[in-house]
């Protein structure tokens, strides 16, 4: 599995798009991509990610983030691929805390932690932590629902890209403005599963700062003819393991003197 080039056609590219467009419609999963091409590279998976991403804005989604996953060394290491990688948020897939989600929604449900950067400006190829923290308008504490349309037993980070980086949605709450925050590194959270704490984690295990994932996404949209626009808002990576969620979950997470995001799923 290559890290550049492109080892798939153009046709081949986009009849995995329209697969993986078919297991969204009807909440299922397709076999492995890697394991029927092996020859496809994370090239590959971002054009299959580009060409779903044209056919929802044709049809009248619009383009309001982006998410960084594999920000945590653990994550990278079992992948065996040394940096994150990114998907797409569409304005259908922002909630606000509090919200009732259909389970039904997905092929399968997990919760990740992590903090979000409302951006007031643009971030060009190049920026530091503290570009990204100066062009940010807004930290909002978050939750990301996982969905993958991919089976999950084996998956590679081909298949993952290709899968829009397996995002379904995210919660978002409290807008609270950068100079607010002492320390971005020490924002902790506790997870809960109705009254149980399922998982905790502090922000800075995303790459040492949970900034340092916008700088790293604005250099790989650079090299895609991409670039993060003010206004976008981006997950910047989770700080805890996916929980896995059932149908009727009642899911909490406290962030201590940012607030509380909650969701539950009918």
């Amino acid at each position: 599995m290559a890290g550049g080039g492109r080892g798939l056609d153009d046709r081949t590219v986009a009849q995995l798009a329209d697969e993986l467009a078919a297991a969204s419609e009807s909440r299922t999963t397709i076999e492995l991509i890697t394991a029927r091409y092996p020859e496809m590279t994370i090239e590959d998976s971002y054009a299959v990610q580009r060409v779903w991403r044209s056919r929802r804005e044709a049809a009248g989604r619009t383009l309001v983030g982006r998410k960084i996953g594999l920000t945590s060394r653990a994550m990278q290491q079992a992948t065996g691929i040394d940096e994150p990688d990114y998907g797409v948020i569409f304005d259908d897939q922002v909630f606000d805390s509090g919200v009732r989600i259909p389970f039904d929604r997905y092929s399968n449900v997990r919760i990740e932690v992590e903090l979000a950067f409302e951006l007031g400006a643009p971030v060009a190829a190049g920026a530091s932590v503290e570009d990204v923290l100066a062009a940010t308008a807004a930290v909002i504490p978050a939750l990301e629902v996982l969905d993958s349309h991919i089976q999950l037993q084996g998956r590679t980070i081909v298949d993952t890209i290709s899968d829009n980086a397996a995002l379904g949605a995210m919660v978002l709450g409290e807008r609270i403005p950068p100079g607010q925050i002492d320390d971005l590194r020490w924002v902790g959270a506790m997870l809960s599963r109705g009254e149980v704490i399922e998982e905790s984690g502090v922000s800075g295990a995303v790459l040492g700062h949970p900034a340092r994932g916008v700088v790293w996404l604005a250099d790989r949209l650079a090299g895609h003819g991409d670039q993060l626009a003010a206004g976008e808002i981006i997950l910047a990576g989770s700080f805890t393991r996916p929980m896995w969620v059932e149908r009727g979950d009642l899911v909490s997470c406290d962030y201590h003197e940012l607030g509380r995001v909650t969701c539950s799923f009918d």
